[in-house]
């Protein structure tokens, strides 16, 4: 689709709203409000994929590379199909075409740090006088593009400190905090392209994922190499339909047979509660101990039905002694293990669990702060990441907006801004010309300075004039983010 296409119908003839005489519009973009508790940062990752795949490889070959009457005419045809007849024009489409590229600058922060609320994470404003119409043409387009991977990789990196605060206090092996929590969202999210972007941002904290394209987005957009470097990675497990071809009445023997002849040897989970998780851990796994103990490798158990917190931990009030005791405790009992340095037990390496559906943070905190009062660590359990996670978003999660702040009519600037008197203060934007300081290990964003004010600071520019200036990979992105961990 012709880029100029990919936009909401009102802002085609905003051009002609503006003043007379504008050259410049100057807008930013911010997280201004949080709505999850506990989260007052929001980690910053998108704006290198919007700039490479829509602003040069989607303008390139479906703008500037095909002839300009057919694009021309192809705007006219749909506009004026849209709006009926009308004097938006296409004058200015025809000149951006023998332009030949985007004349827009994008200054923003690193990728992957984490950024205050109501601070601005990227500036843009156009390069050309004539093409003032373009900054915020560009809104809809970003907007969709890179508010859910900053919301991914903000909730994913919570995720983390989570698990990491834990397993530094119970577990003698936090390095495993890389994989505890695993990406099952795929089949949840809103089509390919929100699973891509959700996944890249899941993968900034985390190394298990079983949303394969994320993968190759990271590969694509944030010059990774899968050969050289852990971009993500996943076991070997089977479904619900596996177990159940296999019959309820030879579940048992479907463990066996999965366990000794398919995978004799590396990680496999088995989904465990097709039936009956209770008899799984107290008939089936004690009758097959020795077979698991025999094997080199883990056989993970995965429970994903019932209450997370419960299911991995016990539940007081239960109605049987397995499902007071949970998962964990149950596999304790059969397998053993070893107390840790700390004062924890850890499960034999030969078992594990993971739990795969309806983690929230705030469950997973729970999981880990239930395991830790029972006396075991932290690390004995994965937490499968879903939908239920990175789906249940909107734009409005954090507060995302692009406004403009400055502007430029004959020459002569203007400091714009929004407040609208029945806001709560949220929509209340900045105002004038952005810079963005770093004060200790936090940022802070000050509004109404001087283009030679704007100049300096921590906003840098990473695109000018159809080229990318600054081409980030996934192991700076991955270091930026841990560098907010060790700092906070």
């Amino acid at each position: 689709m012709n880029p100029l296409l990919c936009t909401d119908g009102y802002k085609v003839d905003h051009r002609r709203q503006y003043p007379d005489k504008t050259t410049l519009v100057y807008s930013n973009w911010t997280p201004r409000k949080s709505r999850i508790e506990g989260i007052d940062e929001v980690v910053f990752f998108g704006l290198q994929y919007f700039l490479k795949r829509y602003v040069i490889d989607d303008f390139e070959r479906d703008f500037f590379s095909r002839p300009k009457e057919e694009v021309v005419n192809e705007y006219a045809r749909r506009i004026n199909n849209y709006l009926g007849p009308n004097n938006v024009g296409t004058d200015h489409i025809a000149a951006l075409h023998d332009l030949g590229y985007v004349p827009m600058v994008f200054k923003a922060l690193p990728e992957g740090v984490a950024v205050p609320i109501r601070c601005s994470m990227f500036t843009m404003y156009n390069t050309k006088p004539e093409f003032f119409w373009l900054t915020n043409y560009f809104e809809t387009l970003l907007s969709t593009t890179v508010w859910m991977p900053c919301n991914s990789a903000t909730i994913a990196h919570q995720y983390r400190k989570v698990l990491n605060k834990y397993a530094q206090q119970t577990s003698s092996v936090p390095e495993f905090v890389d994989w505890q929590g695993h990406d099952f969202s795929m089949r949840g999210m809103a089509g390919l392209e929100a699973a891509e972007l959700s996944g890249a941002g899941h993968l900034l904290s985390f190394t298990g994922t079983d949303t394969i394209p994320a993968i190759e987005f990271l590969e694509k957009y944030y010059n990774a190499n899968a050969e050289k470097e852990l971009i993500g990675g996943s076991v070997a497990a089977t479904e619900h339909s596996v177990m159940s071809m296999g019959t309820n009445n030879a579940e048992q023997e479907t463990f066996r047979r999965l366990i000794t002849e398919v995978y004799p040897a590396g990680i496999v989970s088995i989904v465990s509660d097709t039936w009956d998780l209770w008899k799984v851990l107290t008939e089936y796994l004690p009758n097959l101990k020795n077979e698991v103990l025999a094997r080199e490798g883990k056989v993970v158990i995965r429970p994903d039905s019932g209450d997370p917190v419960d299911i991995i931990c016990g539940h007081t009030s239960g109605i049987s002694d397995a499902d007071k005791k949970g998962v964990i405790e149950l596999l304790w009992d059969i397998f053993g293990g070893t107390v840790n340095e700390k004062g924890f037990k850890e499960l034999d390496p030969h078992i594990g669990a993971i739990y795969g559906d309806s983690i929230t943070i705030e469950r997973a905190t729970n999981i880990c702060e239930r395991l830790k009062a029972k006396g075991f660590a932290s690390t004995n359990v994965v937490l499968g990441v879903g939908s239920y996670t990175y789906q249940y978003n909107t734009r409005d999660t954090f507060g995302f907006a692009m406004k403009a702040t400055y502007g430029e009519v004959e020459g002569v600037g203007r400091e714009i801004y929004k407040d609208p008197v029945t806001d709560d203060g949220t929509k209340k934007s900045a105002k004038g010309l952005i810079k963005v300081e770093k004060s200790g290990d936090t940022y802070v964003m000050k509004d109404q300075v001087s283009w030679e004010e704007e100049q300096t600071g921590e906003l840098k520019e990473v695109f000018r004039d159809g080229k990318l200036l600054k081409d980030w990979s996934l192991a700076e992105i991955r270091n930026n983010l841990k560098g907010e961990l060790v700092m906070h």
